[in-house]
């Protein structure tokens, strides 16, 4: 199983959070006030934060300027991945994705299935990497957020998560690139 080696040293990271919705404003974002205090609170950098309408072009330009962006490591949305016209988000997501993290949605959905049963089959939550750059699409409620912060990110997300985690292979994620 899973466990954190406290031998080793954390090393925090810089996530952007993206709020996916046609009529959130950021006062009432709830959900990515609970993404931005878990970041914080597990020592992670809040790189930067927006609200963006469902929008698959706009959705896909702000991923894409934050894989720009050396300094962001990590994209987590929250919003639009349901079965709703309006809902691109993961479509956008995967317009940017180099190579997507299958196992990512798969786990995501185990874990929801615990805790909201066969309404878990509506969520399309998705990860994937760009330009060395992890990229998650959370569904929008602040419970999934919570689910998918503290029963994946936050361990995949840190350092010293063993037997394996994201950050460990972070340097590598855009091998491809420096080839010759």
């Amino acid at each position: 199983m899973s466990r954190i080696d406290e031998t080793l040293d954390f090393i925090p990271v810089r996530i952007a959070v993206l709020t996916v919705s046609d009529t959130r404003e950021l006062s009432e974002d709830r959900s990515g006030d609970v993404l931005a205090g878990r970041i914080e609170a597990a020592g992670h950098t809040l790189a930067d934060r927006k609200i963006i309408r469902d929008e698959r072009h706009e959705i896909a330009d702000q991923l894409r300027a934050w894989c720009a962006d050396p300094q962001v490591d990590i994209v987590i949305s929250t919003g639009g991945t349901g079965l709703t016209g309006r809902d691109v988000t993961v479509e956008a997501h995967r317009d940017v994705y180099e190579k997507e993290i299958d196992a990512f949605g798969t786990v995501f959905t185990m874990i929801s299935f615990k805790k909201i049963g066969t309404s878990a089959i509506q969520s399309r939550a998705c990860g994937g990497v760009a330009g060395g750059t992890y990229l998650f699409a959370l569904p929008g409620s602040p419970g999934a957020c919570k689910d998918g912060w503290d029963e994946i990110l936050s361990l995949q997300l840190d350092y010293r998560h063993r037997p394996c985690n994201f950050i460990e292979i972070m340097p590598r994620l855009d091998e491809h690139l420096r080839r010759k």
